[in-house]
């Protein structure tokens, strides 16, 4: 009982962080400078090319080793990172690189008369997007992030 709870709490932790990652992923990718753009054009394209198990176990022991050599050198006493945290940290970055390109198409797919009608109105880009944006591109997004959510699951 103690692991299938384990497991839907990094799942849903897990979605959470990538959704986060993935929405200022997507609005970096369109609306960002050259620089933001293809870093995460970089992001997007590693992550989703090394398997999760691969990026579990490297981040974990490397990420460890990194965080606890830092604080050393500053003087702060090692820590142990929970596996659990460590799972829904791995695991939301992964997902965080698959929800940028299922928002970022989603955006996409907005009809663009709706985002040149908004910005003849005036609207900020914040207001845009938590107006226009948002609520017209999640029919288009809800499928692909069901199906991350699933990933996720079973990751």
């Amino acid at each position: 009982m103690v692991g299938l709870l384990h497991s839907i709490e990094i799942a849903l932790g897990a979605t959470c962080l990538g959704l986060l990652i993935g929405t200022g992923g997507a609005y970096g990718k369109l609306y960002g400078g050259p620089v933001v753009r293809d870093l995460l054009a970089v992001y997007t394209t590693i992550v989703r090319a090394v398997p999760e198990l691969v990026l579990i176990l490297l981040l974990y022991y490397a990420g460890t080793y990194l965080i606890n050599q830092a604080l050393t050198a500053m003087g702060y006493q090692r820590i142990d990172v929970s596996g659990l945290a460590a799972g829904i940290a791995v695991l939301g970055f992964v997902q965080g690189a698959y929800s940028t390109e299922v928002i970022r198409g989603a955006i996409l797919a907005i009809p663009q008369g709706q985002i040149e009608a908004a910005r003849a109105y005036g609207m900020s880009s914040s207001l845009l997007l938590r107006r226009i944006t948002l609520p017209a591109m999640l029919p288009f997004a809800i499928p692909g992030l069901a199906n991350l959510w699933l990933i996720a699951t079973k990751d």
